[in-house]
């Protein structure tokens, strides 16, 4: 029997497929063919059933599904460190919104958006869920660099430098969708702010809009103490009762931070079948409050896990923010078997494919799926001795060791080398920005 012709074989020491869940091949090979996932092969074997066009041996490699970061905001990687140790609203209101309305623009969107997508690719992120304005440059950079994303178009209910009104934020987003529709890396999802900047009548509408054209909903939620105090003195009602009054509450509707929940919101989280978001670092450092992820997996609810903005984290490196779920996950729980290695790692892969409505596409390494692949070397000093690989991942700086990534077959990273973006120039681009942002 002749052996089959195909694009990639990847051999590996590990290759940690995610689903099935807690499985962990050794001495085995990946093979990809025409952008998908063949499947998972002893070496020995696939070396006689394939003939590929390019073979890449891997030593002591972990191959597992590439991460998906499923939320944050791309273009404020260039507002990294800008005001560092405050609260969430004198952040925003008093520091992040004013360099906004001064300095925001394509190129910033644009420029910033490659420096996310560089650090994310160099540590493992495949697929992102973006939520900023300018939305089509944001686009446009992701169809560049080859990452997989969901884009979502901000709405507020007052003008910033990305719209005049409600009325021009969704304008500009359904046209955006329109262009995207069909698109196999990319999908534009309507991102109204929260529920402190945006109206009844916009929540509406965007509700309509979400239901008729199967368009997910992605939102701030619960994120402070203080939103659900003005919530119930403006509304007499809490945030997220509101959204469900309003119809936002759908099963593509991907709520972001979660910090302060308590019964009647999981209930209402699992009756709406919503997607939790958890954004460990950007709250701690916030001091916005936890997330309670154990009681929501517990509950049956989908927990994805995102980074935020490099604005309020200050990295995008998503297997770090992996461990500071697990670990939180623990101390809030008071339970240290909560939130396993396995479990942490579903958060950051299959867990937010499913938030974002790609779990056919991506988050596993499943025979059929599209070959989003990355590749984590475990061979550091930091990383001896090995006992199980799962856990090595999690919890030993893996981010850092991450040296090959494709994404629907393409390579955008090899051998720690990005193929898509220049990364000298992004630097370049990035100091620039500085010097502008804060010449002093």
């Amino acid at each position: 029997m002749q052996p089959k012709k195909i694009d990639l074989l990847i051999n590996s020491r590990w290759i940690i497929p995610v689903v099935p869940e807690n499985r962990i091949f050794e001495n085995c090979a990946l093979a990809v063919d025409q952008q998908k996932i063949v499947g998972i092969y002893p070496q020995a074997e696939a070396s006689s059933k394939f003939v590929a066009d390019s073979v890449v041996d891997l030593g002591e490699h972990i191959v597992m599904p590439g991460l998906v970061n499923a939320h944050g905001h791309a273009a404020m990687s260039l507002l990294r460190g800008y005001a560092d140790d405050l609260p969430l609203r004198p952040w925003l209101e008093e520091h992040i919104w004013p360099v906004e309305a001064r300095v925001l623009s394509e190129q910033f969107v644009a420029d910033g958006t490659d420096l996310a997508m560089a650090e994310m690719i160099k540590t493992g992120t495949t697929c992102f869920a973006d939520m900023y304005f300018f939305a089509d440059s944001v686009a446009e950079q992701v169809r560049r660099s080859g990452m997989r994303s969901q884009v979502g178009f901000t709405v507020f209910d007052f003008p910033t430098a990305g719209g005049e009104d409600p009325d021009d934020y969704i304008h500009k987003g359904l046209q955006l969708r329109d262009s995207y529709k069909g698109d196999e890396l990319i999908k534009i999802a309507c991102a109204p702010h929260a529920p402190y900047t945006v109206g009844d009548e916009t929540m509406r509408r965007i509700a309509t809009y979400a239901n008729e054209l199967d368009m997910a909903v992605h939102i701030h939620c619960h994120e402070t103490a203080q939103e659900v105090r003005d919530s119930l003195k403006l509304y007499s009602c809490r945030p997220l009762q509101r959204l469900d009054d309003l119809g936002i509450l759908l099963p593509q509707t991907q709520l972001v931070h979660m910090t302060q929940i308590d019964q009647d919101d999981i209930r209402l989280i699992q009756d709406n079948n919503c997607h939790v978001v958890h954004c460990p670092e950007s709250n701690l450092k916030l001091a916005s409050g936890f997330c309670p992820v154990g009681k929501l997996i517990d509950a049956g609810i989908n927990v994805a896990i995102g980074t935020d903005g490099a604005a309020s984290n200050n990295d995008l490196d998503l297997f770090g923010e992996l461990k500071t779920a697990a670990l939180l996950a623990k101390a809030v729980a008071g339970d240290a078997a909560m939130l396993d290695a396995h479990a942490a790692l579903r958060m950051a892969t299959i867990n937010g494919a499913k938030a974002l409505g790609w779990e056919d596409q991506t988050g596993s390494l499943e025979a059929g799926k599209s070959a989003d692949i990355i590749a984590v070397e475990i061979s550091s000093l930091s990383q001896k001795p090995l006992y199980n690989p799962a856990s090595q991942l999690v919890y030993s700086n893996a981010g850092s060791q991450v040296t090959h990534s494709w994404v629907a077959g393409k390579a955008l990273l090899k051998e720690r080398a990005l193929m898509t973006l220049d990364e000298q120039n992004l630097i370049r681009r990035a100091d620039a920005w500085r010097n502008q942002i804060s010449p002093d």
